[in-house]
């Protein structure tokens, strides 16, 4: 295969730039015995053009020579009526595959065109591989999946909560299918309790997706389970395709009942599965959303046993407290009541007899009184506000005039410090201030030129000078 030719769609070949004029061949050391280039480096000079020429796209052929190595990569041809490329697809892609390619399967593929440098073999790194004719149904999904989310099939507010503890589960599949082996032994397993009534169904093939329909309308018809589970085992696109029928989306959206979906592999992703109120992973995964372990809910049990027997306790010990501190209360008040009564009773019985003594008592309050009223008798209160006024008065005079002296200390020391600073003083003891020309204080003899007019200021006029250096 000429390597100005790969992945050509057209007669004219494509240029890679590989070798385009005599200076590049010169600058690759052809024709220069003394500059030869390795061929390691050719080869990697060839990688890289033909990586940054061709990006990944989809390449349809039938697979010859498939190996699955050791390592989980595989590798094979993939060929047609009039060439064939080496292809190899790494482990961490193939993974997320699950289905096996054979020899004599036509597919398609999206990979990388590259060069392996050990051998210096054309190959291609595949990075997805889907069975020919897949690229239509997957458009043919997309498009309807589109359409019933516009009009609101999988709106996720009509999405129904499964129930907590159900007592029946409904199985809609194939009597055939490995799946219904899995939900069942693990219903059995997980919640024995439950009844399990089964809608067969087939679940592949063109009558499928009518019967499927039917297996739904009867199961909400009798109204006998409170959740559904439709399921199948893994496959292609086509295997699973009964379940991207619109049909059966809409059927599965007007369950009376709530539904899980579990179609396929984790991987696999259906219709069914997003028209569904929920969608597990895989038809066992399915079956332990819909019913509860049983060893969680005997574990539940316990918990709800146990807290019960606590509340239980908590409350009669509360009300035996209650209880006793009722009786000691009622004990309490009784007493206080008889005290009270025998007191009252002898204050009663003490004015009967000494008359005299009561009337004593009443003066001894009336004069108590009279006393506390002339205490709080209006001219005594006027009397202590007035003095109360005089010595507030007297306490602010005094502190005005300690506020005044400070203020005189304080004015003459000012004046002192001004004084002090007066540059008439300093005149008045012999010295004189001497200005430049330009009106400045002369303070160095830098400042003025020989014979320059200066000015004399003293204490008691001004004197004109000329300078002259010494």
């Amino acid at each position: 295969m000429s390597t100005n030719n790969i992945f050509s769609s057209s007669n004219a070949p494509l240029q890679t730039g590989i070798v385009s004029s005599d200076n590049e061949l010169n600058s690759l050391g052809f024709g220069q015995h003394e500059r030869a280039i390795s061929v390691s480096a050719l080869a990697r000079l060839i990688r890289q053009t033909i990586e940054q020429r061709y990006p990944l796209q989809w390449v349809s052929g039938e697979i010859t020579g498939f190996t699955r190595a050791s390592s989980g990569h595989w590798y094979f041809s993939l060929k047609d009526s009039e060439a064939q490329v080496r292809c190899a697809m790494f482990r961490g892609r193939n993974q997320r595959i699950n289905w096996l390619p054979k020899n004599g399967d036509a597919v398609e593929l999206q990979g990388a065109p590259t060069l392996y440098e050990a051998r210096g073999e054309f190959q291609v790194v595949v990075d997805q591989i889907r069975p020919a004719g897949q690229g239509a149904l997957y458009e043919a999904f997309l498009k309807l999946k589109l359409r019933l989310e516009q009009e609101g099939v999988f709106d996720p507010s009509r999405k129904r909560a499964l129930p907590t503890h159900p007592r029946s589960v409904g199985i809609v599949t194939s009597l055939a299918a490995a799946a219904l082996k899995d939900v069942l032994t693990t219903l059995a397993r997980r919640a024995p309790h439950v009844s399990v009534v089964l809608y067969p169904t087939p679940v592949q093939g063109a009558d499928a997706p009518p019967k499927i329909c039917a297996a739904l309308l009867q199961a909400a018809q009798r109204n006998e389970v409170e959740v559904l589970i439709v399921c199948r085992g893994g496959g292609s696109l086509e295997d699973l395709w009964a379940f991207n029928d619109e049909h059966v989306a809409r059927a599965i959206a007007q369950s009376p009942m709530p539904i899980v979906s579990g179609v396929g592999h984790e991987t696999d992703f259906t219709i069914a599965d997003f028209a569904a109120d929920m969608r597990a992973p895989t038809p066992t995964a399915a079956a332990e959303l819909c019913a509860p372990s049983k060893e969680a809910l005997l574990d539940q049990l316990i918990v709800f046993k146990r807290r019960m027997t606590r509340t239980q306790h908590y409350y009669f010990d509360r009300m035996r407290h209650q209880l006793q501190r009722t009786h000691q209360t009622l004990s309490h008040i009784a007493r206080r009541r008889l005290e009270d009564k025998s007191w009252a009773l002898d204050r009663m019985a003490s004015r009967l007899i000494h008359p005299r003594q009561a009337i004593l008592h009443r003066n001894q309050n009336l004069e108590t009184l009279r006393a506390r009223l002339q205490l709080q008798h209006p001219k005594n209160t006027i009397s202590k506000l007035r003095a109360d006024v005089l010595a507030l008065s007297e306490r602010r005079s005094k502190a005005w005039s300690r506020s005044l002296e400070k203020r005189h200390h304080n004015l003459q020391r000012w004046q002192q410090a001004l004084h002090l600073l007066d540059p008439g003083q300093v005149l008045q003891r012999g010295y004189s201030l001497v200005y430049a020309p330009d009106g400045q204080l002369l303070r160095s003899p830098n400042q003025v030129q020989k014979d320059d007019r200066l000015e004399l200021v003293l204490a008691q006029g001004k004197l004109g000078a000329r300078a002259e250096p010494l």
